[in-house]
């Protein structure tokens, strides 16, 4: 990629000892972090995917199993009836369109005018009995938030595995067809950025200006934006760092860049996680480090009760420092 990412400082090999995102937050002049609202409701259907990738912090692939249930989403779906402040349902995985309940969960959020995401890693379109999504998203008005780490075919193959790449620009060309990416159409289409080692993303904008040009003058691509995502130190990408002995130095890089302009905004502010079996937590991220809500919270999407998680005191860890470090980092790219 021809941005420098910023660099990895230097740390002590040992483990060192580092102030928490709580005294963070302080010397910055913040009070403990709260809810500030509930209107995304980020749904996790599943860690089944037709992928292995390196950075993936949902440790998914072909070989799992958990998948969230059609009475499940039915709780969902009665969450959304009585809660019309929940605007946008934000279906996440695994590969989400893995799940045999996704299309349900799909159509019964459009029958009730939630705006839907699908955060879809593109090669599932061409997993046996897959082929329909891409009409079927269009029909829908889906907005579609695709991984593509690179523009480059190296970079992308080698943290999402062999062959990828070519596959992903045939489901791009595929999506532009159908009018998504593309002025006056509606159908939104938006890549995502990782890194692909220990360092932060380069700056958004100047990033995104370049995968225009480029996916455009090769493959005759077009979409609406990039999002710059930092990856999390946890699960795979974890075991890379601690395997690469680098969890200290990142963890040092994460916490040196944190940007206090960002809390405002943390996307954890807005938004309730539902994992694939129900349990409800502030984040994808706590989802996956299986951190609860605070105790006095609803911890399931059967109990869920607005008022009680609108202001609640959000629960945070190191890893925090990976959404407010640079220009900050969420499910919708930079924060700043």
């Amino acid at each position: 990629m021809p941005h420098s990412p910023l660099p990895l400082i230097s740390s002590p090999t040992s483990m060192r000892s580092t102030p928490s995102f709580q005294e963070a937050l302080a010397s910055h002049g913040h009070q403990p972090l709260n809810a500030k609202s509930v209107t995304t409701l980020q749904v996790n259907v599943g860690k089944v995917c037709n992928q292995t990738c390196h950075h993936c912090h949902v440790d998914a692939g072909p070989q799992r199993t958990e998948s969230m249930t059609k009475a499940t989403i039915d709780q969902i779906i009665d969450v959304l009836d009585r809660t019309p402040q929940i605007l946008t349902v934000d279906i996440t995985g695994g590969a989400p369109e893995m799940n045999p309940h996704f299309e349900y969960l799909v159509q019964q959020c459009r029958i009730r005018n939630r705006h839907v995401i699908d955060r879809c890693n593109l090669t599932v379109f061409y997993v046996k009995g897959k082929s329909h999504l891409p009409e079927f998203l269009a029909q829908h008005q889906v907005e579609i938030v695709a991984s593509l780490p690179c523009y480059q075919e190296s970079n992308v193959d080698q943290q999402r595995g062999k062959g990828v790449f070519d596959r992903s620009m045939s489901a791009l060309q595929t999506l532009n067809t159908l009018g998504y990416g593309k002025e006056g159409t509606n159908l939104a289409l938006h890549l995502v950025y990782n890194p692909l080692g220990p360092t932060l993303p380069p700056p958004q904008r100047e990033l995104e200006e370049d995968y225009k040009v480029e996916l455009m003058s090769r493959y005759g691509i077009q979409f609406n934006r990039l999002l710059t995502i930092t990856n999390m130190p946890i699960s795979r990408f974890l075991e890379d760092l601690q395997e690469s002995d680098q969890v200290d130095s990142y963890y040092a890089l994460l916490e040196k860049n944190f940007n206090s302009v960002t809390v405002e905004e943390v996307m954890c502010r807005s938004l309730i996680s539902v994992g694939w079996d129900g349990r409800l937590s502030d984040c994808d991220f706590n989802q996956m480090l299986d951190i609860p809500l605070q105790s006095d919270a609803p911890q399931w999407i059967g109990d869920f009760n607005l008022p009680n998680l609108e202001n609640r005191r959000i629960v945070v860890g190191p890893h925090c420092f990976g959404c407010t470090a640079g220009s900050g980092s969420s499910c919708g790219g930079t924060l700043t």
